[in-house]
Parts: C-alpha cells; sequence; structure tokens
C-alpha cells in the first residue's frame, strides 16, 4: 500500500492589525513596559540620587541600609510629591491645558533640594523629549520647551498619548524609580545582584498603598523633605570619586 505522508501546516497565522481586539487592549501595557524599560535612551542609569555619597559616608552600608533608605524616599517624596503632581500633569495633558501643566513643572523642579537632582529632572526631561518626538508623538514636539524642563511632564504626555490609564503609569512610574536606584546600589554598596532583586521583591508589595495614597493627595497636601536626600545629593556634587553623575 502507499504510504500517506504526514504534513504540518507552516502557515503563519493572520498579521494581527491594531484593530484586533487583544492587540487593542493590550498595547497601552506593552507601552508601559516600554516606558520604563531600563534600555530607555534617557540617562536613568547614570543617577544614583545621593546613594553614592550616602555610602561612602557609610549612611548605607548593607541590603537592610538600602531598604530603608529607600522606604523612606517612597514614604515621603514618591507619595507627597512625585505622584500627586505625576497626576496632575497627567490631567493637564489630558486637556491640553499648558499653562496648568508649566504651573506643576515649575512646583516640581522648585522642589528638588539641590542642583544635582534638578539638573537631573532636567537633563531626563529633555532627553525623553527627544525621544517622543522621534517616537512621533505630536504633543512632545508643540510642547518641545515646556516638556524639556522635566521628567515627569514628558513621563505623562507619553503616558496620555498611549491611552495608559494613570494608576498603572503611576506603578509604572514608581517601578523604574525604584529599579534604577537599586540598581546603582548594587554597582556602590556593592550587592549581588540575587540581593537587589530581593530588594526589589521585598518591596513591591508597598507599592499599592503608595500610588493609592499618592493619588489621593490633594493640591494643599502637595510636598515634601527629605534632609538626608538633600545632604547626601549636594555633598555628592564635591565628591572626590564617583560613578554617577547625582
Amino acid at each position: 500500500m502507499p504510504t500517506r505522508r504526514m504534513t504540518m501546516d507552516l502557515t503563519m497565522p493572520a498579521t494581527l492589525t491594531t484593530d484586533t481586539p487583544a492587540l487593542v487592549a493590550d498595547l497601552p501595557l506593552l507601552r508601559l513596559l516600554h516606558l520604563v524599560s531600563p534600555s530607555l535612551p534617557i540617562g536613568s542609569f547614570t543617577y544614583s540620587q545621593g546613594i553614592e555619597w550616602a555610602v561612602e559616608a557609610g549612611w548605607i552600608q548593607s541590603a537592610d541600609d538600602l531598604a530603608s533608605w529607600l522606604d523612606n524616599l517612597l514614604h515621603t517624596g514618591m507619595m507627597f510629591l512625585d505622584l500627586p503632581i505625576l497626576q496632575r500633569l497627567y490631567q493637564a495633558v489630558e486637556q491640553e491645558d499648558r499653562a496648568a501643566l508649566q504651573h506643576w513643572i515649575d512646583y516640581l523642579n522648585a522642589s528638588r533640594e539641590t542642583g544635582e537632582l534638578w539638573q537631573e529632572e532636567k537633563n531626563r526631561g529633555r532627553a525623553l523629549t527627544d525621544l517622543l518626538i522621534a517616537l512621533e508623538i505630536p504633543l512632545a514636539a508643540r510642547w518641545k520647551p515646556v516638556l524639556a524642563r522635566n521628567q515627569a511632564a514628558a513621563f505623562a504626555v507619553a503616558a496620555v498619548h498611549w491611552h495608559i490609564p494613570l494608576p498603572q503609569a503611576a506603578y509604572g512610574y514608581v517601578w523604574s524609580w525604584l529599579e534604577n536606584l537599586v540598581l546603582a546600589a548594587v554597582k556602590i554598596i556593592p550587592l549581588g545582584q540575587t540581593q537587589g532583586q530581593k530588594i526589589l521583591h521585598r518591596m513591591a508589595p508597598q507599592l499599592p498603598g503608595i500610588v493609592t495614597a499618592g493619588l489621593r493627595v490633594s493640591d494643599e497636601a502637595i510636598g515634601a523633605s527629605s534632609p538626608a536626600l538633600a545632604i547626601a545629593s549636594s555633598r555628592h556634587e564635591t565628591q572626590y570619586t564617583r560613578l554617577f553623575r547625582s
């Protein structure tokens, strides 16, 4: 009897388009992952926000010290300053209210307590704005002089344009900040990569509460002071040797 050959259908599936329901639902999540990726070319990996000097001064010597440092910043600056202002920047972009956007950019920049922290905000804002222009986000080009002064504002423009809901955008913003500082500390202290991942794993359960509280802060309650961060950042400006820009 003739032998029957079994064949496999190697035909490629139909091409997904932006009209495909699954892609429409999931694309904002993919855009958020893109926006908070450590590989995003905005220079995040070059900043330690004072951690480099805090390590030299003996303030941060272990994984527990680092976790305590980051926990304090999450419950002060992130909860009462960055997240509430990110919310207002997001809303200003939604309404294309340039005056409101400018107001909150000025507020956040004025709240950066050292020249290094202010310069970081400006440098990363300019880099992110240029990237968004390259990715053909129209509002980034139209508002470039304003957005280039503040990273959070450019982040808000990308989130609104890509239809990333505000709570998810806030989670991404906090996670990106936390991950970048842990990666910096892994190099400075130094810690093993596994210890760094343990810190992220340990701190992740706190983020829902931080984000929820931060998005509920009223205008009158916006503001935070972190004296240890201010001291570490200002001393880092004249640190004898350093790996990071701040």
